[in-house]
């Protein structure tokens, strides 16, 4: 005997809680807030609305959601709205059990088969959601008044399944009306239809707080038959932002070239994205999202892999100068807050700075490099920038014996490469802590004493 859905679910979800698995993998940061509540919204069997701004995984939890179904469904063959062989609702499945009984034909459902997903849009209907008649089928002879005339919508086909709908806000409230039975009564209704599919589904939806005022709103009756509310959040620490974005950036891969990307460039990335998320500059009701993270991460490296092939380099490793890349793949993800026209490049660049500048006093204190500020003091000037090859830096720690010192802090590596990224991350960091001066002009940076 098959069960409902939500038992099914909660019936999976006791087993792994009990052995102590996670319910949803590459959920990353939400261990001890998100998925707690989630994993209880399971456990009593609630339909679910996650409320959280963009890039905050809520889409990733929502589709995740099939892995507690049972991984294959025994359906009656051929029904559109997957017939329980042992509680049809549909009036194909009815009959057809009626005439043939226990030689009744059944088919297999594979769990991903059992998810159904809608972004909710303005011209979103009733139709497309829940059902409408089937000119088609009318015109085969059949009456208006047969339920076979309706040709069933996106909530009935995931029937003994899992139906989000994304952005639910932007769905018409007329609309949103017509979820309500499907949340409480678990039936549907399609126009004058006598006509009651008593449905077997569970219901996620999410949406942006933002929208409740500017693009629309969810209606009362509506959020009051959602069970449980998860509110989502982007990651509290810049470590947890760093793991994500190593699990979901795709970096770049090509014969003959090895790519490493040192840790500090990595925190400089994502110390950025959480100082744009704290910025008086950045919109907040819009959000940061974690794809910015991402998106730079894969950037920084493929402008780092550029530099090195213009130089003949195998060995592509992002350095500070590589940072400017950024702008570009960070201008469509942060909406700067700003009545001067012009000014959003410098409050980026603005933030940049501040990330260096933060990992980099999480590494040094100025007095352990005072030998390195000493020794541009003597006169030293040096060149840092694109048409630099890894092997120039190494001149550098001939001009500035005490340079290697800083570099040993931060890498035990002999690659050139690797030590010219090192060698930038101090020099840049002596510069914004007013240690050393800077000349930049395009990709060229000079540095020497302030004296």
């Amino acid at each position: 005997m098959s069960r409902p859905v939500k038992d099914e679910m909660r019936r999976n979800a006791v087993k792994l809680i009990a052995d102590g698995e996670p319910l949803f993998e590459g959920v990353l940061g939400y261990e001890d807030t998100v998925l707690p509540q989630l994993e209880n919204a399971v456990l009593a069997g609630h339909d679910v609305i996650f409320l959280g701004e963009r890039g905050q995984a809520k889409t990733r939890m929502i589709r995740s959601l099939t892995t507690l179904l049972d991984e294959w469904t025994p359906i009656v063959a051929g029904s559109e709205i997957l017939d329980d062989p042992y509680d049809p609702v549909s009036r194909h499945a009815t009959d057809l059990i009626a005439d043939k009984g226990d030689d009744t034909p059944i088919g297999w459902v594979h769990r991903d088969d059992r998810f159904g997903e809608k972004l909710a849009t303005p011209d979103t209907s009733i139709a497309d959601l829940i059902g409408e008649v089937d000119p088609i089928k009318v015109a085969e002879g059949r009456y208006l008044s047969d339920e076979l005339t309706l040709h069933y919508g996106l909530i009935p086909r995931t029937n003994r399944g899992i139906f989000a709908i994304n952005e639910l806000p932007d769905l018409a409230e007329r609309i949103q009306v017509g979820l309500l039975n499907i949340l409480e009564e678990r039936d549907v209704q399609v126009r004058g239809y006598k006509v009651r599919l008593p449905l077997d589904v569970m219901l996620v939806a999410s949406a942006n707080p933002e929208d409740y005022t500017n693009r629309g709103r969810i209606i009362t009756p509506l959020k009051d038959r959602f069970g449980s509310q998860i509110r989502t959040h982007y990651p509290l620490t810049v470590d947890t932002e760093m793991d994500i974005a190593e699990q979901e950036a795709v970096m770049l891969e090509a014969d003959g070239i090895t790519v490493t990307l040192p840790e500090e460039m990595s925190e400089i990335v994502a110390t950025f994205s959480h100082i744009a998320r704290s910025s008086p500059h950045v919109s907040q009701r819009s959000g940061v999202s974690v794809r910015m993270t991402v998106s730079n991460i894969e950037v920084l490296v493929a402008n780092a892999a550029r530099r090195a092939l213009q130089r003949g380099e195998t060995h592509v490793v992002p350095r500070v100068s590589d940072l400017d890349s950024l702008m570009s793949s960070s201008g469509g993800k942060i909406e700067i807050e700003t009545m001067e026209e012009g000014r959003e490049g410098y409050i980026v660049e603005q933030m940049l700075r501040g990330a260096v500048l933060e990992v980099f006093r999480s590494r040094f204190s100025t007095e352990e490099l005072r030998a390195v500020v000493d020794g541009f003091e003597e006169g030293v000037v040096v060149h840092t920038g694109d048409d630099l090859s890894a092997g120039d830096y190494a001149s550098m720690l001939d001009q500035v014996p005490a340079l290697k010192d800083a570099v040993t802090t931060l890498t035990a590596s002999e690659d050139p490469a690797v030590i010219a990224s090192a060698i930038e991350l101090v020099l840049e960091g002596l510069h914004l802590s007013k240690r050393l001066n800077k000349e930049a002009l395009g990709a060229r940076a000079t540095y020497r004493s302030r004296g």
